[in-house]
């Protein structure tokens, strides 16, 4: 690490790779002085279209999984509490994230991805077979998760590298937040139909084949690379460099405001029934997040520049968890939706934090980096639905749990975005005064 760490601060001994100098802008991470390029501009990259491909049909077949797993254990046990915790273990790799992520940076990641992909199809296919007892079932399922988090650090790293143009790299992680959430509003909506339709065990053995897809795609279109680290570098390294640096203490601050815009996610139940609103609105008040998310992230990847969108990202957060201390009004189901809708298209700054997250990071430990933002942001999603359910029970209110979440989530957006700004304020100054 001696070649990227100077002197006692830990800061950087020279720019991390890809991120734009003064002639690019703001040094934020991204080209701010482009306009915005096509999507068929991002999917002409190959290796790219590659790793979209193979996320997007596996994000698919998870949907499908989860969803078989919960219905699968229910009706073998008629208890809730095994249908709940055999879903939770979908969420182990944020324990385990900060350690194995830093795998991605240690051996090749084209090898890594395509190891732990055909690692799942293994454990899935196990699964798919009928009656496997329900111990082994969860045993699988920590696996399959545990392998997740070294291959979604790898993925995270490799998108980066196959892209030299900042501004092209940003609009490429629009198009993968805009199908992702796509997808997990197509698994709300028919994922417990077509599993009902097919069965749980021809649900989990799609979603094998689908690991086997993602693997021969990553094998065959992504480039190979040896290993962007050294075995030698130290494990914590990577969080060493994020915590060290204040733009990415900063973006992480802005990241993490999702453990607060999560909380109506978790009290869509008690919420639907405090408003008046039938069960089937539980759905809905799901699925008004994400699809606020897809609609904000292609309004601002069509409408507006990188350097507007580096402008605009703190106040877009603040305003993803200020709009939510308008439920201490109480609002019937309508209202609801569109303040959650609301509340998601906010959220869409998102995917410019983590690409200028990303492109700041050098590429040598950007395995290990992912893995402390996504352990947090995974962290904070658990911390603040559960602390949602606490007060939910202790103030007998959904809509004024919600209404506090905002409240504290903008408490700390407000610095954190005014932080952000005087970044951006300190690098065009400094540009200003090189005469650039």
């Amino acid at each position: 690490m001696t070649e990227r760490l100077s002197g006692r601060s830990g800061q950087p001994a020279r720019p991390p790779t890809g991120v734009a100098g003064p002639a690019g802008g703001l040094d934020t991470g991204v080209d701010v002085n482009q306009g915005v390029p096509s999507w068929a501009a991002v999917l002409a990259v190959r290796e790219y279209r590659a790793l979209w491909l193979a996320e997007a049909q596996s994000i698919a077949g998870d949907q499908l999984m989860k969803v078989a797993m919960m219905i699968m254990v229910y009706q073998r046990t008629n208890n809730a509490i095994w249908a709940a915790g055999v879903y939770a273990l979908t969420f182990l790799p944020a324990i385990a994230g900060i350690g194995l992520s830093q795998l991605a940076d240690r051996f090749p990641r084209r090898r890594l991805m395509v190891t732990c992909a055909l690692i799942q199809a293994g454990l899935v296919g196990i699964m798919a077979i009928p009656n496997v007892p329900l111990p082994v079932v969860f045993a699988l399922v920590a696996g399959v998760s545990l392998a997740q988090a070294p291959a979604v650090a790898a993925q995270n790293a490799a998108s980066r590298e196959a892209f030299t143009d900042d501004a092209l790299y940003l609009r490429s992680q629009d198009l993968r937040g805009i199908t992702m959430n796509t997808l997990m509003l197509l698994g709300l909506a028919g994922g417990g139909l077509l599993v009902t339709a097919i069965g749980a065990s021809w649900s989990m053995a799609i979603n094998a084949v689908t690991f086997l897809i993602s693997a021969a795609l990553i094998h065959t279109r992504v480039h190979s690379r040896p290993a962007a680290g050294s075995k030698e570098d130290g494990w914590f390294d990577g969080a060493k460099w994020v915590f060290g640096d204040q733009k990415l203490r900063t973006l992480l601050t802005l990241s993490w405001l999702v453990g607060f815009a999560v909380v109506p996610e978790g009290l869509a139940a008690p919420l639907a029934r405090e408003i008046g609103a039938p069960d089937a609105a539980i759905g809905w008040l799901l699925a008004a997040d994400p699809l606020g998310f897809v609609v904000g992230t292609f309004v601002l990847s069509h409408f507006v520049t990188a350097q507007n969108r580096m402008r605009v990202l703190g106040v877009l957060a603040v305003g993803s968890v200020a709009i939510l201390v308008a439920f201490v009004l109480r609002p019937n189901l309508l209202f609801a939706l569109l303040l959650l809708g609301a509340a998601g298209a906010f959220g869409s700054y998102q995917v410019a934090v983590s690409a200028t997250f990303n492109t700041l990071v050098p590429n040598e430990i950007r395995g290990g980096a992912f893995g402390v933002a996504r352990t947090g942001l995974r962290v904070a999603q658990g911390v603040g639905v559960a602390i949602g359910g606490v007060l939910t029970e202790l103030f007998d209110s959904a809509t004024t749990t919600i209404a506090l979440a905002g409240l504290a989530g903008t408490a700390i957006a407000v610095p954190a975005a005014v932080m952000w700004r005087r970044i951006q304020g300190s690098k065009a100054s400094a540009i200003a005064d090189t005469g650039q």
